[in-house]
């Protein structure tokens, strides 16, 4: 009887099973931190802010003392002085024969000229807008009562000290480095990278590096610059070489990647059953242990995930959109347990298909698609594995399970990569 291929779900779960997130860490720079996984939990030093500071351009008050003021009836208070964003006490006062400490002067009935962003003096609990004032500079006239803390920025309301601000896991972009920057971190404690090296093979396979005319017989080596830029775009290490259809060279490749310490290897070409057909063979041949073969899934089926002492094989199709659509399915969630970050994992969303597709499929298909406000269009009007150009005009595949029908209005499934 034959042993029924697994679905790509059981294929991932096995692919998976046993790979730990990856120990070492390293102190890079707070711009270096960018694209980076946080190593550890971040905690806030300090509060932020650390002082109580206004909101806006105003005057700061006691609130009680114009909680009733209106435009027919304005309070009129005295103004001891004003601050500047970044000034710290003692402030300077209009009063005359008094010190010109904040905590002094600031009797009942008084008001401080405040700029956005200054530090509020104990004795006042909120900010007149200027526009709500007569703009005066010796006494003022509050044309609009406020609230407590009103235009006012308590100590803490962003983060509090001893929090965590960002935990352990987290891939740090803009807002966790300005967040970081807030805190005065000059240097981040970030997990290393990940090192993947991609192996190519096929002797019709050149460089890009090589001069035209391309050599007859030939094409040029695109999996690998797209998988490469991909892996270099999610803030990775990757490296690539070509060997021909040889099973000592590829054999070579494989342990010269081991030597160079890679976290993942990934391999293109020489999976199917063709005569340099040899990854299968090579595998066994190395003592990998065989995770998943030819999982129930076009394009890309005889797709293998394997593991060799410890580091993962993922032995894609030579063809371009095999390659890329498989790629997408079992790498991101092996990059996101190896770093122990979620942020790598792609999404699977509800969308309603806008674009008629009549075939029905005996495997199930990942179908290059384009998703927008919750429709998703099939721009591509060809399908095939060995076309790439067209991806260009997509952001997701339609998951479409074996022997489905649909139509425009349809509720589909797509899967959205992170990268």
């Amino acid at each position: 009887m034959t042993k029924q291929s697994p679905t790509i779900e059981q294929a991932l779960e096995a692919f998976l099973a046993g790979h730990a997130c990856v120990s070492e860490a390293e102190e890079v720079s707070l711009l270096h931190a960018m694209n980076r996984v946080l190593a550890e939990d971040i905690r806030a030093p300090f509060s932020v802010p650390s002082f109580p500071k206004s909101a806006m351009d105003g005057y700061a008050v006691r609130a009680s003392e114009v909680a009733e003021a209106t435009a027919a009836h304005p309070v009129v208070l005295r103004v001891i002085g004003e601050r500047l964003a970044g000034e710290s006490l003692p402030l300077t006062g209009n009063v005359e024969g008094q010190e010109a400490d904040s905590v002094k002067c600031m009797d009942h009935g008084t008001a401080l000229r405040i700029m956005t962003g200054a530090e509020v003096p104990p004795a006042y609990d909120a900010v007149v807008r200027e526009e709500d004032t007569d703009y005066g500079e010796t006494q003022v006239q509050i044309f609009r009562g406020v609230k407590q803390f009103q235009n006012y920025c308590a100590v803490g309301e962003d983060i509090r000290e001893g929090d965590i601000v960002i935990p352990a896991g987290t891939r740090l972009g803009r807002i966790e480095i300005g967040t970081l920057a807030s805190l005065g971190f000059a240097m981040v404690p970030v997990r290393r990278k990940l090192n993947i090296q991609i192996i190519s093979t096929g002797t019709e396979l050149v460089d890009v590096k090589v001069s035209s005319p391309l050599p007859s017989g030939k094409i040029y080596n695109s999996i690998a610059y797209m998988l490469e830029a991909s892996l270099l775009s999610a803030g990775f290490e990757a490296t690539h070489v070509i060997c021909e259809d040889e099973e000592a060279a590829i054999q070579s490749a494989i342990e010269n990647a081991m030597e160079s310490a890679a976290d993942i290897i990934i391999t293109t070409g020489g999976v199917s059953v063709g005569k340099k057909d040899l990854l299968p063979a090579i595998l066994q041949e190395i003592g990998a242990d065989v995770r998943f073969q030819r999982a129930q899934i076009q394009p890309g089926t005889p797709t293998i995930g394997s593991v060799y002492h410890g580091i993962p094989i993922l032995s894609l199709s030579g063809n371009p959109y095999a390659a890329v659509a498989n790629f997408d399915y079992y790498f991101w969630p092996l990059a996101a347990k190896l770093t122990a970050c979620d942020a790598y994992l792609p999404s699977v969303e509800e969308a309603i298909l806008a674009t008629p597709y009549e075939k029905v499929n005996a495997s199930r298909r990942l179908l290059r698609a384009y998703v927008k406000q919750g429709k998703v269009f099939l721009p591509a009007k060809s399908h095939a594995s060995s076309v790439l150009s067209n991806l260009m005009n997509c952001n997701c595949y339609l998951d479409l399970p074996a022997g489905t029908s649909v139509k425009p209005g349809d509720v589909v499934t797509i899967r959205r990569m992170p990268f």
